[in-house]
């Protein structure tokens, strides 16, 4: 994308999808697909094999990236 509308560290709200009305910050940008990263937002859980025998497996919970189209810039 040439003009993104949304900058790094621009605090937004959602205005679409299961996290609709809630805020953070914006903490990285994916310019070709035209989503971002928002901290604590649209959280998912991946699911970790054990690497080494004796290490344990995990579940940990990541942000997944959201469209720049289903947030808005965020004024107080």
């Amino acid at each position: 994308m040439k003009n993104f509308p949304i900058k790094l560290g621009t605090k937004v709200q959602i205005i679409s999808g299961f996290d609709k009305e809630k805020t953070g910050e914006v903490i990285k940008l994916f310019k070709n697909t035209g989503q971002i990263l928002v901290k604590g937002i649209n959280l998912k859980y991946k699911h970790v094999k054990p690497t080494k025998e004796g290490d344990v497996g995990e579940i940990k919970q990541i942000e997944a990236p959201i469209h720049h189209s289903n947030v808005k810039i965020y004024k107080n």
